[in-house]
């Protein structure tokens, strides 16, 4: 008998949509054999979804919620197959219940949450004929804490030292349009600031051929400090009123941006190109089963 082991149970939970102790139930029954354990899980009726598994789930909704006194807020991402199945009521429901459960329970980890929706999410696949992923899930906590949420594609939480729910809001909205990858320039690695002076060495290599040093230096230097602003939330100019910086809007509020999360749908899933037709005729087909 071929040993049980964590990898083992996990590959057949990816593959089959199925939970961790049902994985290592069938995995025990079939000796170890994984292809065994899912034929028999099959034959028992026990994985309708079990294909549905495989599939790649980009598409889907960001959801939040914020606690009363707005000193709290949490963020998931849950995932479906297209954009379609991420408006109805069934995933929207499934949504619904596992932010209020991740809030309810001070979560600050995707992984409990997944487990606690396995039947739930399980039921969903069934009924959808789609595969249904809980993806990533954060938990925030300061003195303010905002949200804004742009449709079901994009949502943010900014925590603030300072200023109110309104300002956060505000920052968040800003963060959502305009998607800086730091809160400040402090916070920006050495290795990304190397690696937007190679990158602009590279690019202007015909440009600084022959120029020297102290020039190059200078040229290197203005476009790393426009790289800060560009990334820095701070140093950006806020969208709904570009004279005045984020940072500085936040200060002549009394506020301090401590932080700030921002989720899109399926952003770093790679996605399979399926053209119309067959993504048609794919759904046409899952109804039958």
């Amino acid at each position: 008998m071929a040993e049980i082991t964590a990898a083992l149970v996990k590959e057949l939970r990816e593959r089959t949509g199925q939970g961790m102790m049902d994985c290592k139930k069938a995995l025990t029954a079939a000796g170890g054999d994984i292809e065994k354990a899912i034929d028999d899980m099959r034959a028992a009726g026990a994985i309708k979804a079990a294909k549905k598994a495989g599939n790649i789930a980009a598409e889907g909704s960001i959801s939040v919620k914020v606690a009363a006194d707005n000193k709290a807020a949490v963020i998931i991402e849950v995932n479906s197959q297209t954009d379609f199945l991420a408006l109805q009521d069934d995933f929207k429901n499934f949504v619904a219940d596992s932010v209020e459960k991740a809030f309810a329970e001070k979560l600050i980890d995707a992984a409990p949450l997944i487990a606690s929706q396995e039947s739930a999410r399980e039921a969903l696949v069934a009924k959808c004929g789609e595969n249904v992923n809980i993806r990533r899930l954060a938990r925030v906590e300061a003195d303010v804490v905002g949200a804004y949420l742009h449709g079901n594609r994009i949502g943010v939480l900014v925590a603030l030292k300072g200023g109110d729910a309104e300002l956060a809001k505000e920052i968040a909205m800003h963060v959502a349009a305009s998607n800086p990858q730091f809160v400040n320039p402090a916070q920006v690695s050495e290795e990304a600031i190397a690696k937007e002076k190679e990158i602009f060495l590279a690019l202007n290599a015909e440009k600084i051929a022959g120029k020297p040093e102290n020039i190059v230096e200078n040229m290197v230097k203005g476009r790393i400090n426009k790289f800060l602003a560009e990334a820095s939330l701070v140093e950006q100019p806020f969208v709904k009123d570009p004279e005045i910086k984020v940072g500085d809007l936040a200060k002549k509020a009394g506020a301090e941006i401590v932080s700030f999360i921002r989720y899109e749908v399926g952003e770093g899933i790679e996605k399979a190109e399926v053209d119309f037709a067959a993504e048609v005729a794919a759904q046409v087909a899952a109804t039958k089963q």
